[in-house]
């Protein structure tokens, strides 16, 4: 008789997981020809820091090492994240706000992640639920699904700059409704949002009693019609807690340093126990390494300008190519020129393919045929849409956009 064991793997673990970019880009990966000769090109996920053009600068490399060889950093950390680097990032985020953010706003995290990871699982209670983007970054649904926490979708307007479908959120939130989670700018639309569509979204949480996530992993990467304003700037109408992190705009993804910053001049997010339960959650979870705190004070304050200037007009000349050669391919279309993050979110018609039933099929051929990785749109919540990032080598880019439109010619219909 076989051995009876009282344990088993937790579903609710597989089920989260399924939401996520690194399940479906193993699955891209895995579906590569071995045999293929050309260099896989990867243009679905935001990670350039691999490229010589994108490297990070040396001011921050060597606050690295300035920090490790101080010997200062070898201990434990508070929960929170050390007070010069909380102030640091408190004086950096200050910069672009209408009153000023101290160090005790600040909580240092395990990357962006770990930040998203802290305020659901602080957020969520019985019978709760929180608004998302659709299209959106597909961790929030993953964690919220972790956490027994609903989520319910609003749409994103990719007619109007991907604008926030507020009439669409006046159906869906309740009094049960915790949070709105607002990506700007915006993975994966590549859109910046004007000052006046953010202040109307922070009117709306106010009225309808819920506060803001303001996702700002790619803060201030936009060269459009838009500047970058923080949803902080709107703190005193509606409770803001930002995520933010270094490893966009200062291309150090693997370096896994976040933070999250709370924005409530009014005192809301205190009385109601948000800050105390964000602080008794980072008792409970990891710490951020305590060498790259170290390294934070010099790498906000001491990189140069033109570092940041470069990283903006790189992105600009590539999201320029990437909308025009994709433009021309008759099966996609680009509602929306991409003006800021690293992204842009096309619309794929399989119709007009011979032997393509959808987004995620198209991108495993095009894996397979032409070893491109694109993301399927259905990750980010749009069926028979793609994103295409365009934050790569600029002869990349143009290499693997050159295979796409081969793809789709070579299965277009007659």
């Amino acid at each position: 008789m076989e051995k009876s064991w009282n344990f088993y793997g937790e579903e609710t673990v597989n089920k989260a997981s399924a939401f996520t970019i690194r399940t479906i880009l193993n699955t891209l990966n895995d579906n590569l020809n071995k045999d293929e000769h050309r260099t896989a090109i990867p243009l679905a996920h935001g990670d350039p820091s691999g490229f010589p053009t994108f490297r990070t600068s040396n001011v921050a490399e060597d606050a690295l090492i300035d920090a490790i060889k101080s010997g200062k950093y070898n201990s434990y950390g508070p929960s929170v994240g050390f007070i010069e680097a909380r102030r640091s990032i408190a004086e950096y985020i200050s910069g672009d706000q209408p009153f000023e953010i101290s160090a005790d706003d600040v909580y240092i995290t395990v990357g962006a992640r770990h930040a998203i990871d802290v305020i659901l699982t602080v957020l969520a209670r019985p019978g709760g639920n929180i608004l998302f983007p659709k299209p959106g970054y597909p961790f929030y649904e993953a964690r919220a699904t972790f956490s027994h926490l609903e989520f319910r979708h609003f749409n994103l307007l990719p007619k109007q700059g991907w604008e926030v479908d507020l009439n669409h959120i006046e159906t869906l939130a309740d009094d049960k409704t915790v949070a709105i989670v607002i990506t700007n700018p915006g993975n994966p639309c590549g859109n910046v949002y004007s000052r006046e569509h953010l202040q109307k979204i922070a009117e709306t949480a106010k009225r309808l009693g819920f506060l803001v996530i303001a996702d700002e992993a790619y803060a201030h990467l936009a060269f459009g019609k838009n500047p970058f304003v923080p949803m902080q700037v709107f703190g005193s109408i509606a409770p803001v807690i930002t995520v933010g992190s270094l490893s966009k705009r200062w291309m150090v993804p693997g370096w896994r340093f976040g933070w999250l910053v709370t924005c409530d001049p009014n005192g809301i997010l205190k009385k109601l126990g948000v800050v105390d339960s964000i602080k008794s959650c980072l008792d409970i979870t990891c710490d951020a390494p305590t060498f790259i705190q170290g390294a934070v004070p010099k790498i906000l304050k001491e990189i140069p300008d033109d570092f940041y200037s470069k990283t903006v007009n790189l992105l600009k000349e590539a999201a320029d190519v990437c909308f025009e050669r994709l433009t021309e391919i008759p099966c996609i279309t680009c509602p929306y020129k991409p003006e800021g993050s690293m992204f842009t979110m096309v619309k794929l018609n399989p119709s007009l393919l011979e032997g393509i039933d959808d987004d995620l099929h198209f991108c495993l051929k095009l894996a397979r045929e032409e070893s491109v990785i694109v993301l399927p749109g259905v990750t980010m919540g749009l069926k028979n849409w793609l994103r295409v990032t365009f934050a790569v080598k600029l002869a990349t880019l143009e290499d693997g956009l050159a295979r796409i439109q081969s793809f789709c010619s070579r299965h277009a219909k007659s």
